[in-house]
């Protein structure tokens, strides 16, 4: 049998971690749960997500097939929450491929999807 294992975060290699762990903060109300120059953490008891310095560090083009991972997260209001987090320093790219959420990249150019609520 294999050993299962439990996962405890993803972490995102960023140039400036405390201030990618502010966008995402206010994006998911996940509280600070440490925060230097080189790694910052959020989190809500239940799930989270890292923040580690990388120098150097050049985000995918989009689209392209040098984009390795992106995140997805549920809001009552996909138009709205785009709105809310593109005034949070999210861009949107021009290339979306699909309907019904939207791609966006975070402020260091990570991909993340806004999805709606599940019917």
């Amino acid at each position: 049998m294999t050993t299962k294992a439990a996962f405890i975060a993803v972490t995102l290699d960023c140039a400036e971690p405390k201030v990618l762990a502010d966008f995402y903060s206010k994006i998911t109300g996940y509280e600070s749960q440490y925060a230097d120059d080189d790694y910052a953490f959020i989190g809500d008891g239940t799930h989270a997500i890292g923040f580690q310095r990388v120098e150097g560090r050049v985000p995918a083009s989009w689209p392209g097939p040098a984009k390795q991972f992106h995140l997805d997260f549920r809001v009552p209001d996909v138009d709205k929450a785009v709105q809310e987090y593109v005034g949070l320093g999210a861009t949107k790219p021009e290339f979306q491929p699909g309907q019904g959420w939207i791609v966006l990249a975070d402020p260091e150019g990570h991909l993340f999807c806004v999805c709606p609520e599940r019917s």
